[in-house]
C-alpha cells in the first residue's frame, strides 16, 4: 500500500506569472493533483467515489514556500494522509526540486461529503483503507484566518463564469488564489516576495455567483482577503504573507 505519494511536475509557461515564477494558484492545483493521484494509487478511483456518492471537500489549506519554483523548473510533491481527527481528514505535503532542495511545505484539512446532500460524512463511512503516516510539516491548521477587528475595504467584484467551474459544479479551489492575488496592486506584486498563503473555504461559489473581494492594508507583512456575496454570504477568507 502506498503510504506516501510523489508527483513530479515541471512548471509550464501557462503556470508562470509575469515574473516567470509559478503562480500560487498553479501550486494549489499541483497539490490537488498529487492528492488525487495518491487516492487513485490506493485503488480508489474518482468514478468509484462518485458511484459511492462521496467526494472530498477542501476545508482549509496553508502553504509556506522557501522559494517559488520558476518556469520550466521540475518539482517533486510528496504527500501523505495523517488520518482523521473528528470529522475531518488531514493531509500534508512537501515540495522539493530535482536536487532535493526543500522548496515548501503545506498542510490541509478535508471533509468527506455526500455529493448529493452536500453533507459531511463520518470518516468511518469511508469504505476504503487509507494508510496513516504520523509525520507533520507544522502545527495543525485552524479554520479562522482573519484576525478579529481587521479592517477591510472592497478591492473589486468577480462574477463566477465558465472558466472557473470544475466538474463538481463550483469554482475550483485553486482559482481562489488568483482572486486573492488580483486584489494586490502593481507595487505589491513586483516588490518583495510572498512566502505564505492560507485559505479557508466557507461556502461553495457556483456559476453566476457574484463575489465581492475585500482586502486589508498590509499588517505585519500580511494582507488579509475576504470573499463574500453582496448579501453577505462568506465564501472564503485568506491571508497572503510576505517576507519582512
Amino acid at each position: 500500500m502506498v503510504k506516501k505519494w510523489t508527483e513530479t511536475y515541471t512548471v509550464q509557461s501557462v503556470d508562470a506569472d509575469f515574473q516567470g515564477n509559478c503562480r500560487w494558484s498553479a501550486l494549489l492545483s499541483i497539490l490537488q493533483r498529487a492528492a488525487d493521484r495518491h487516492v487513485e494509487a490506493l485503488g480508489i478511483s474518482r468514478d468509484e467515489m462518485i458511484h459511492q456518492g462521496m467526494g472530498w471537500m477542501l476545508i482549509t489549506l496553508g502553504l509556506d514556500m522557501k522559494r517559488i519554483p520558476r518556469d520550466m523548473e521540475t518539482m517533486d510533491v510528496e504527500t501523505w494522509s495523517k488520518g482523521a481527527k473528528g470529522a475531518l481528514w488531514h493531509r500534508d505535503y512537501r515540495i522539493t526540486n530535482s536536487d532535493g532542495e526543500l522548496l515548501g511545505e503545506a498542510r490541509s484539512v478535508w471533509a468527506l461529503v455526500d455529493i448529493q446532500k452536500r453533507k459531511i460524512l463520518r470518516p468511518s463511512m469511508f469504505p476504503y483503507e487509507v494508510p496513516v503516516v504520523h509525520e507533520a510539516v507544522g502545527e495543525a491548521l485552524h479554520k479562522t484566518v482573519l484576525p478579529e477587528g481587521v479592517q477591510l475595504t472592497e478591492a473589486y467584484s468577480h462574477l463566477v463564469r465558465y472558466s472557473g467551474i470544475d466538474p463538481n459544479g463550483h469554482l475550483n479551489n485553486a482559482r481562489y488564489a488568483d482572486l486573492c492575488f488580483d486584489a494586490l496592486d502593481e507595487a505589491e506584486l513586483q516588490e518583495g516576495r510572498v512566502k505564505g498563503f492560507r485559505i479557508t473555504y466557507h461556502h461553495e461559489a457556483r456559476l453566476r455567483d457574484n463575489m465581492v473581494i475585500k482586502r486589508s492594508v498590509s499588517e505585519n507583512n500580511t494582507v488579509y482577503i475576504l470573499g463574500t456575496s453582496p448579501e453577505g454570504t462568506n465564501f472564503f477568507e485568506a491571508a497572503i504573507v510576505r517576507e519582512p
